[in-house]
């Protein structure tokens, strides 16, 4: 057990300094520039030395912070990432030194739950970290982190949901041992879709960064953290992305099976042994490089798009889901209804859905561009920037003297004031 405690946290930290180096190299490639490579072969060495230079750099605390919420945040937002990893199954039963044991540190039956549970104590860390700093961007950070973090975690639940009927458990070993004849990513693809991009926004990578947007917060929650603390936010980031990825790994690819041809050769024996940790391995650095390369692609939303994602599309279409995965179980289970009856069935709703969403005019009445738009509370919108108001009237000058007594004489008001 002490020998798998210790291959974890170092595998964690050696993934984490290869992933930084591969998204420099990755990104640069993408856009035409070479990224590190001066320090060591291909700069492999870049984010050891990055990490020993934060290590030496001088340790500031802003004079406003709480001195010791502002030392555990770090600690609390680190943790759990490690801990999290710990019921990930990363191979069959091997014999080590003599001893015959699984790859996977404990086995729990609630293993699933262990995952949430970590990824709940961890935002504690950063909005812990944006409240101790004493300043008001590192505070905004950290409360949009609380709210992206909790709308993104119940879309992930219920991704969960279809994965937990169809296996029957909660344990992350007996969902890998469930999809030994075929994988949940194309037997449930919506939650596996919905378990991706729930896992992006989980981890505040772009384009769901909004917590650390360095153009709107300066960089968000870690903004007055330097020195090792600043590393610590920056590892639990990095290992996170390591869990979720082999999370996904073990819900939705099979865990550490073999894919479909090489699953074949022999009966199953590229199964056994040591050469599933290599088919896991590469499924896990497959969602890496997907984080990558969104990074690289795509820009970043607007908060209201990122929050109406969650909210609007993820959660709702999410519970749809589960409710038509559980009808679909319970005919097959009863056999009143053929699959081809039902796949007819499914076709048919589908294509009503689409007629109505895509097809019907919209009927609603076209509101008056005439009025004066207002803001949410009730005041008139300010002109935007490229607006002109128009000017407003010129006086008319008054005349002195006998012309202006004439004037006056004709029915016009006498001037207020100077003019």
């Amino acid at each position: 057990m002490l020998l798998k405690v210790v291959a974890i946290f170092v595998f964690l930290v050696v993934m984490t300094l290869l992933t930084i180096w591969a998204e420099r190299r990755v990104i640069g490639r993408m856009q035409h520039r070479p990224g590190p490579n001066r320090a060591g072969p291909f700069g492999l060495l870049q984010s050891l030395a990055d990490g020993l230079k934060l290590a030496f750099k001088e340790d500031i605390r802003p004079v406003l912070a709480d001195k010791w919420v502002y030392f555990l945040a770090p600690v609390i937002s680190a943790t759990p990432a490690l801990v999290s990893f710990s019921v990930i199954p990363i191979g069959p039963e091997v014999t080590i030194f003599g001893e015959r044991t699984a790859l996977q540190l404990v086995d729990l039956p609630v293993g699933l739950l262990v995952v949430l549970a970590c990824a709940s104590v961890g935002v504690y860390g950063i909005v812990l970290a944006g409240w101790a700093s004493g300043s008001p961007y590192p505070l905004l950070g950290s409360l949009r982190s609380a709210a992206q973090v909790i709308s993104y975690e119940i879309a992930m639940g219920l991704s969960f949901v279809a994965v937990i009927m169809y296996s029957g458990t909660l344990s992350t070993s007996g969902i890998v041992d469930a999809q030994t004849n075929g994988w949940f990513a194309f037997l449930l693809p919506f939650s596996f879709v919905v378990y991706v991009i729930a896992m992006v926004g989980e981890t505040n990578r772009a384009p769901f960064d909004l917590p650390e947007a360095e153009s709107e917060l300066v960089g968000g929650f870690h903004t007055e953290y330097s020195s090792l603390k600043f590393a610590l936010f920056f590892l639990a980031e990095y290992i996170n992305m390591v869990t979720v990825s082999a999370l996904a790994t073990t819900l939705f690819l099979g865990g550490w099976h073999a894919p479909w041809p090489l699953s074949m050769i022999g009966d199953g024996v590229l199964n056994t042994g040591w050469w599933p940790v290599l088919w896991f391995l590469g499924k896990t650095l497959a969602f890496l490089f997907f984080f990558i390369w969104l990074r690289g692609t795509l820009p970043r939303l607007r908060y209201d798009q990122f929050m109406n994602l969650g909210w609007k599309v993820l959660v709702p279409c999410s519970l749809l889901w589960i409710i038509a995965v559980t009808v679909i179980r319970a005919v097959r289970n009863d056999e009143a209804v053929t699959t081809q009856q039902f796949l007819i069935g499914g076709a048919v709703v589908i294509a009503v859905l689409l007629v109505a969403t895509f097809l019907i005019p919209d009927r609603r009445p076209e509101k008056d561009t005439d009025e004066v738009p207002l803001s949410g509370s009730g005041y008139p919108i300010p002109p935007l920037d490229l607006q002109v108001p128009e000017a407003p009237p010129r006086p008319t000058p008054v005349r002195s003297g006998a012309a202006g007594e004439v004037e006056r004489a004709e029915g016009e008001e006498a001037p207020h004031g100077n003019v």
